[in-house]
């Protein structure tokens, strides 16, 4: 499989970037489109994976919540490539840039589920965080980079 790790530039490639994260994160759960966006998109760095036939098959997002701290949100990954490998790209690729621009740090809110994929890329769990819509318990990570 050939893969592309790139950002999204044009407007239908964030269009797909957008319905990826709404589908995997949001729709199962029954939530309303938009609900995969926030107040930081525009500030953000929004990584994107594309398979051969230049399908979006994974996203992540990185922001600064102050100029040390820098946070992961959003990834998700197509169902049927799950597992692959491709979260590992993306959060590679999100911490290098997020590096690049000054992070000594990442925090996270990782899905209970999702908890062990970020130990074994050197995350911990800080504490417990929020369940989301009610049944979704997650935790805070954080990992600090060198």
């Amino acid at each position: 499989m050939r893969l592309t790790v790139s950002e999204p530039k044009i407007k239908n490639e964030f269009e797909k970037y957008y319905d990826l994260r709404w589908r995997i994160l949001r729709k199962p759960w029954k939530q309303p489109k938009g609900t995969e966006k926030d107040n930081l998109e525009k500030e953000s760095i929004h990584i994107i994976i594309k398979n051969e036939k230049r399908q979006i098959i994974g996203v992540g997002r990185g922001h600064f919540n102050s100029p040390k701290e820098a946070q992961i949100r959003y990834m998700a990954i197509e169902k049927n490539k799950q597992g692959k490998g491709l979260g590992s790209l993306i959060l590679k690729e999100l911490e290098k840039r997020l590096k690049k621009r000054g992070a000594k740090y990442i925090v996270l809110n990782a899905r209970e589920s999702a908890s062990k994929f970020y130990e074994k890329h050197g995350y911990r769990i800080i504490k417990k965080a929020h369940t989301l819509f009610g049944s979704i318990p997650h935790f805070k990570m954080k990992k600090t980079i060198s």
